[in-house]
């Protein structure tokens, strides 16, 4: 389990700050030859099943294993098995949020993004402040609560201080019924100190990518600009916590590399945080590869096709039972459905990839990172959810409450979730209802608001949902427990 680097052994250690110790290439290795060993021992599969059916997740090797399981009988007790454990601690809840692509300008030379410094072909953007709040004000008419910022790495145009004077904009701006209530942040990895100011701004969680944890792939696949270091890289949601952001988000871009290396990658990455900081990520992205400007898909043989990336959902949502798993548009609505029940709790909704594209769409067509696949507004993903048994969410309260990092994800352990966000997505449902919905979804929702009040456990609690539902129709908005 260790592995011979510039001539010093670099030892697997969960625990330890340095990517190569945490992220250990032979340790993944070694699992890799394990999981191949076993991948027909049912038996032992079975067994990790019923771990994981206790709920308090599985290690890399143990979920490894469950991914390369070969009888279907396994498989398929994979995907049951990953449906309780979501509708267990997050219910029938389903968070929607939206991207907002503040710039495209970027010196990186990541081979697999339309934002790479050599593209040409690209026109490159940044929006102004004004331009944020016409962007946030289409946003806010549209229905939403939460962003997730994102930016290409630029040292003059993406600024830090632009970034904040951002935040602020996006925050101050209350339009109509509407308000931004959550920022998260995709940016590229920075400082301690940058952090700090991040999290003194009052973003919610912070996001980044691995895209793959594969080092000599990595590299290849970032040959130029700051994201060509891996350690610096990978090392970033340690910085974050360090600066006081305590609700981190990882993922891989799958496709990139073999999707077990990097499945087991991200585990070891939560394990890390887990170990290190007493809590692993607040979220993880499963994006996969799929076309965009420059970019083709024949360039990238691991591609993972649909049978096996659901499988990577079911898996993940057994061994990391209480992180939110998002799925973006990138996805078609078919594979968005199948992923609802295997574990995924958060999607986007009416999105746009484009610098500028909500208020101005036609001007910013050619500017997208990649191609939208489920092109359908929010409303019509609000009344898809609502028709397949799901509740829409746009509840941003733990966060504004608080309850983050280590304090969110104990109440989700304890079971007490049931009495927090069930209301409070039954409330902000009711809000979307009142002042964004369409006749149809309206009509879809309002039954389904009130059986699920009826569901609430705590008679106390549910009173007083009930109450403040009934207040929100006579026009007063954002309440939370």
């Amino acid at each position: 389990m260790a592995l011979q680097q510039n001539n010093k052994i670099m030892k697997y250690d969960k625990y330890s700050a340095r990517a190569e110790e945490f992220i250990n290439h032979q340790e993944i290795l070694d699992t890799i030859a394990y999981v191949k060993a076993n991948k027909d021992n049912k038996e032992l599969q079975r067994a990790i099943l019923e771990k994981g059916r206790e709920a308090k997740g599985l290690d890399h090797r143990e979920a490894a294993l469950l991914l390369l399981a070969t009888d279907e009988d396994i498989r398929q007790a994979t995907a049951e098995l990953a449906g309780e454990l979501k509708h267990r601690f997050y219910g029938r809840r389903i968070v929607l949020f939206a991207p907002l692509y503040l710039s495209n300008y970027c010196v990186n030379g990541c081979t697999y993004c339309p934002y790479h410094l050599k593209n040409k072909q690209i026109p490159r953007r940044k929006l102004t402040q004004e331009e944020i709040r016409q962007e946030v004000i289409a946003l806010q008419d549209m229905g939403h609560k939460r962003l997730a910022l994102e930016t290409g790495e630029h040292p003059v145009h993406n600024t830090m201080e632009y970034l904040l004077e951002s935040i602020e904009t996006i925050y101050s701006i209350h339009h109509k019924n509407g308000a931004i209530r959550r920022v998260n942040v995709n940016i590229a990895a920075t400082t301690v100190e940058n952090y700090r100011r991040l999290h003194e701004a009052g973003i919610g969680t912070y996001i980044l990518f691995q895209e793959t944890y594969h080092k000599s792939n990595y590299e290849a696949l970032h040959p130029t600009g700051p994201k060509s270091d891996y350690a610096y890289h990978t090392e970033a949601m340690d910085r974050a916590m360090e600066g006081g952001i305590d609700d981190v988000g990882c993922g891989v871009l799958f496709g990139l590399n073999t999707y077990l290396y990097d499945f087991i990658g991200l585990l070891m990455h939560a394990e890390h945080l887990e170990a290190r900081f007493g809590v692993g990520p607040h979220t993880i992205s499963v994006p996969r590869i799929c076309p965009a400007d420059d970019i083709s898909l024949g360039d990238f043989p691991n591609a993972v096709p649909d049978d096996i990336f659901l499988h990577i959902v079911a898996v993940a949502r057994i061994a990391v039972p209480y992180t939110g798993i998002i799925m973006s548009t990138r996805e078609r609505a078919s594979v968005r459905s199948a992923a609802l029940h295997l574990g995924v709790s958060q999607v986007s909704g009416g999105s746009k990839t484009t610098v500028g594209g909500y208020a101005n769409e036609a001007d910013a067509k050619d500017s997208a990172q990649f191609d939208v696949s489920d092109q359908r507004t929010l409303d019509e993903v609000v009344a898809w959810l609502l028709e397949e048994g799901h509740i829409p969410s746009f509840c941003t309260a733990c966060y504004r409450e608080g309850r983050t990092g280590d304090r969110f994800m104990q109440l989700c352990k304890n079971g007490q979730i049931a009495n927090c966000c069930g209301p409070n997505a039954l409330m902000t449902l009711e809000e979307y209802i009142s002042d964004y919905a369409s006749p149809h979804t309206r009509q879809l929702a309002e039954p389904v608001i009130q059986r699920e009040l009826a569901l609430i456990p705590n008679p106390k609690v549910q009173s007083i949902a009930r109450e403040r539902i009934q207040r929100i129709k006579e026009g007063e908005r954002d309440f939370r427990l």
